[in-house]
């Protein structure tokens, strides 16, 4: 009987591991909220989105029918956020020389100079808008009837348009 060499089952072992072309992985889940901003005057509905496509318009739609449009949409694509310790990130610079990493190495407490980083990216669109009240009163009135259409996408085609509810007024205070 022939003996098979161990490399060659490495390689056995590694190639039934790898993908086969399966399904891809699933697209970020879309989400929309509309609120009103804490501490802020209640005359706009704030609207946050993350989705895959980017957000182009915003209104509120009125019981009659009528919109009223976003004054302002804001669209960031892969937004990232850096964290970390910085504190003992410069422990060994010297004065005179600048930066010298070889100091680094002859500190007796190595770790001492360590710093925990970490850099987060989100493989999405996160947009927000905001849509200012075209009459406060009538809003806090009727605003169960009243309802944010989205519309997503790049003209002229990938346009996807949603409607969510609208957020109920802060009490009045």
């Amino acid at each position: 009987m022939r003996r098979v060499p161990p490399a060659l089952l490495l390689l056995l072992l590694i190639g039934a591991c790898e993908d086969g072309g399966g399904p891809p992985p699933p697209a970020p889940v879309a989400d929309v909220r509309a609120g009103f901003p804490h501490g802020a005057v209640v005359d706009a509905i704030q609207v946050d989105a993350v989705d895959r496509l980017p957000l182009r318009t915003a209104e509120l739609v009125a019981p009659d029918g009528s919109a009223a449009p976003a004054s302002s949409i804001d669209v960031v694509r892969d937004p990232r956020s850096n964290v970390g310790q910085n504190a003992a990130e410069g422990a060994w610079r010297d004065a005179v020389t600048g930066d010298s990493s070889i100091a680094a190495l002859t500190m007796p407490n190595v770790q001492a100079g360590a710093a925990l980083r970490s850099q987060t990216l989100l493989l999405a669109i996160v947009s927000s808008a905001t849509i200012p009240l075209p009459d406060p009163v009538a809003y806090r009135r009727d605003w169960a009837r009243y309802r944010i259409r989205v519309t997503f996408g790049t003209p002229p085609d990938q346009l996807e348009t949603r409607e969510i509810a609208a957020p109920e007024p802060p009490p009045a205070g």
